[in-house]
This record gives C-alpha cells, structure tokens and sequence, in this order.
C-alpha cells in the first residue's frame, strides 16, 4: 500500500474506521520532512495492513493546529482511533519498525479499560 495525502475532512474518519494508522504531519520545505519521506514509503509498502496517512502541514493548516502540531516532521500513530504514539523529528527505517511491532502488540482495548477503572 503507498502513502496516502489526507485533509482535514478525512482525517477523523481515516483514523476511526482504520486499525492502526501512522500520521505524518510534512511540509515541503522542510529538509528532514523530505529525508524522512522514502522511509515512510517504503514503510507503507511493507506493512499494508497498516494505513500510511500524510498531512501537509501548509495545505492543512487548521489540522495542524488542531494536532498541535509544533514541529515536523512529527509522527502520531492511532490504533482503534486512539493516539498511541507521537513522536517529533526524523525516525530512522529501524525506530520506525519497532514503533510499528509494539503499536501491533499493543492492546489498546486493555489500556482503555484500565483507565476506565482509574
């Protein structure tokens, strides 16, 4: 599966009806965004079962803000439509693998009753 650019108007609905999904806030003119982008890529085509979502940060303005989005390139992942990664700045393709194997492992239906229970 390849990256795919998401607005505003997709964004909810992209990581609601996806089970796990990776968000990259980018802009063009950020050097670390376009470093960054081919590790992303290439992460998109070896995990399909994993949505691969990118937001331009210019472009989409208002959802940056709304993510609070103070750096990029900066990466948040949702599982079940729960953020349960974020992380600003470059990831190497090895960081990025092992943020996508324990975002797989997680059971973010156990962390959700737990907090339910605190």
């Amino acid at each position: 599966m390849t990256t795919q650019d998401i607005t505003a108007e997709k964004f909810n609905d992209t990581v609601n009806e996806n089970e796990i999904v990776l968000v990259d806030f980018w802009a063009s003119w950020c050097g670390p965004c376009r470093a960054f982008a081919p590790t992303f890529a290439a992460s998109s085509e070896k995990h399909p079962d994993v949505v691969h979502a990118k937001v331009d940060t210019e472009a989409e303005q208002g959802l940056a803000a709304a993510a609070e989005i103070q750096a990029i390139p900066t990466l948040m992942a949702f599982k079940k439509g729960h953020m349960v990664f974020r992380h600003s700045g470059m990831l190497p393709a090895a960081q990025l693998e092992d943020v996508i194997s324990k975002i797989k492992e997680f059971d973010v239906d156990a962390a959700i009753a737990e907090d339910a229970k605190a």
